[in-house]
């Protein structure tokens, strides 16, 4: 049988500086939920929330780690170098919410029987804190620098893109938490807003992932500006009305209703979704003004 001229394993999946990275983030990962798991505890919507995400970016990193270093990632059908670019962005958003939502939900006060859970609690606190510094560590690692050829998704531009979604997804939850937008047509236009915004950049970073960018009747990078362009102006339309029509005193309050309760008021809601209403639309200008002075490169 004769010699294939190479190695089957690539050493610098585990030994580069992004492979380093990737196992901190496999071993900060596994720590976090096993530490919650074994006796940190977790309850309610938000510790399912946080271990959902550790779960999750622990199996996509070994998934990860694996086909790197095997080289089994050149026989999938995606585009490896967006995928782990858009994989590490959405990591790292997800990671240091859980890594905030956490340590503010849970109680570390002493028990009758010790401090051993309180312990574990402050020590996954920690580790969880740690995941998300891996995880950006990476996304510096990997992106594009000026005059690079890399992946779409390595750029500001398309790191922008999981931004943006992550946002949206913010205010989503919002909206659905008792915001009654669906008071007027002026708020279910900003609703609308939202969707599209949200669906398209979606479609952007799929496409990305898979691809599949060549099945668009027009150049991809055009397709990419002109709805960033389409984004900024609707967004524009959606913070200008949704505070007018949450706050003004002809439609809403301006300030938070004594008969609202601590735990549930529409009138938080309507906050949240303003401020990142505000955010989202800072992200898709700066989107927009990056990508004018990028050159998209799709075949390097």
């Amino acid at each position: 049988m004769e010699s294939s001229g190479g190695t089957h394993l690539n050493m610098a999946a585990v030994t580069s500086q992004v492979g380093v990275a990737r196992l901190l983030q496999a071993a900060f990962g596994c720590t976090t939920f096993s530490l919650v798991a074994h006796r940190g505890g977790f309850s309610a919507a938000y510790g399912t929330f946080c271990m959902s995400v550790w779960c999750f970016c622990f199996a996509v990193t070994i998934f990860i780690i694996t086909c790197e270093f095997t080289r089994l990632h050149s026989c999938l059908t995606i585009s490896w170098g967006n995928f782990t670019a858009a994989f590490a962005m959405l990591a790292t958003l997800t990671s240091v919410t859980a890594a905030v939502i956490y340590p503010l939900y849970v109680p570390f006060a002493c028990h009758s029987d010790g401090c051993e859970v309180r312990d574990f609690r402050i020590s996954a606190s920690v580790f969880a804190g740690l995941l998300f510094f891996a995880y950006a560590t990476e996304v510096i690692l990997t992106r594009a620098k000026p005059g690079q050829v890399t992946s779409y998704m390595a750029t500001v531009s398309g790191l922008l893109k999981i931004v943006q979604a992550f946002v949206a997804c913010i205010i989503f939850g919002a909206l659905l938490n008792g915001s009654q937008y669906e008071r007027y047509a002026a708020t279910q236009w900003c609703v609308a807003v939202y969707s599209f915004c949200f669906i398209v950049t979606v479609v952007v970073v799929a496409l990305s992932v898979t691809g599949r960018t060549a099945m668009l009747k027009c150049p991809f990078e055009r397709f990419v500006v002109v709805y960033t362009f389409v984004a900024v102006l609707m967004y524009i339309s959606a913070a200008v009305i949704w505070p007018v029509f949450c706050f003004d005193r002809k439609y809403g309050s301006p300030r938070r209703p004594y008969q609202c309760s601590r735990t549930s008021c529409p009138w938080d809601s309507q906050v949240v979704i303003t401020v990142f209403t505000y955010v989202n639309l800072v992200l898709y200008i700066v989107d927009l003004a990056y990508s004018q002075r990028v050159r998209f490169v799709l075949h390097p």
